[in-house]
């Protein structure tokens, strides 16, 4: 496999900006120079039909959410997606992933809700799993408020967003936050243990290192049991059947390829409905990274496309 151009530009424009690892300093200085960074990394931010944020109640506190709704999605009965941005569960925001919803609200015709959830160190785990489980609830509770098909609710997220949406379906599945229609999975993180071998094959020098992402779990878990707790490792879950249709996305040169393509696998023998796109030039996060790799809004665009059909498949 080779890399494919537009990504090892966004390596090389990365590496030429310099500054430290994430690991190497505090977690203040981390989210300061990612915050700094992402607008680089993302296109301009494409019109939707409108945009609305505002407070929802959290198990321990508000949750600020934002809403999107795409351009040509109806004003009653629309398809939703709740989208959790990645971030490694200790850097991220509602802006740092706003591309990404304004694609999916566009492209899919849809509302797309992204939830300001809680992060560590300052919440541990399961803290922003439970501020995406209240901004689902909220979904399903305010459905003709938001204008939305509660029959065609769907999750989507990348990377920890990924883990996270990864969890609510099987929290959904088993009945304990509402019904999901389908989940979409970009570059998921499935197995805190960080023991695959993408992490050898891809540990230092494609964006995401071996390091960076273990100070990332190591902030999130409370202790190290947490770590093959199913609701961090949702590779480790008991089983995955029944889970809502999925549609996974892997980049090739990430560290994360090999627990997201065993997460695939299993659902596949698990007789879950699913779609494994691999991105075999791409690098970790690239769909984040639409002002510099074309493949970010076609990714998005296929995601969106199976939702379509998904949701409709769903709604019938």
């Amino acid at each position: 496999m080779t890399l494919d151009p537009d990504a090892l530009r966004a390596l090389e424009i990365g590496r030429a900006a310099g500054g430290e690892p994430f690991e190497n300093g505090s977690v203040a200085a981390a989210r300061a120079a990612y915050n700094a960074s992402f607008p680089t990394q993302q296109g301009d931010h494409e019109p939707v039909a409108a945009t609305l944020q505002q407070v929802i109640d959290g198990p321990n506190g508000p949750v600020t959410i934002r809403i999107h709704r795409g351009i040509g999605a109806p004003r009653t009965g629309a398809r939703a997606v709740l989208y959790l941005h990645g971030g490694g569960w200790v850097i991220g925001n509602l802006s740092s992933h706003d591309e990404i919803c304004r694609w999916l609200a566009n492209l899919g015709n849809a509302v797309v809700v992204c939830p300001d959830y809680r992060l560590a160190p300052e919440h541990k785990f399961p803290a922003g799993l439970e501020d995406c489980a209240a901004a689902l609830r909220f979904m399903a509770q305010n459905t003709g408020e938001l204008g939305i098909d509660p029959a065609r609710i769907s999750v989507a997220g990348d990377s920890a967003g990924g883990n996270l949406a990864a969890v609510l379906a099987l929290l959904a599945r088993d009945g304990l936050i509402p019904r999901l229609a389908a989940q979409v999975l970009i570059y998921p993180n499935t197995d805190a243990r960080q023991t695959a071998d993408s992490y050898r094959r891809f540990g230092d020098g494609f964006g995401l290192t071996a390091a960076t992402m273990a100070w990332f779990r190591d902030h999130y878990v409370r202790t190290p049991d947490d770590i093959t707790d199913w609701r961090v490792s949702p590779l480790l879950a008991s089983s995955l059947a029944g889970a809502a249709p999925a549609f996974v996305v892997i980049a090739g040169h990430d560290i994360l390829a090999d627990e997201g393509t065993a997460y695939a696998e299993r659902l596949r023998i698990e007789g879950v409905p699913l779609v494994l796109r691999p991105w075999l030039g791409q690098i970790h996060g690239f769909v984040s990274m639409g002002r510099h790799i074309l493949a970010a809004r076609q990714a998005a665009s296929e995601a969106a496309a199976w939702l379509q059909l998904q949701t409709r498949v769903q709604a019938d």
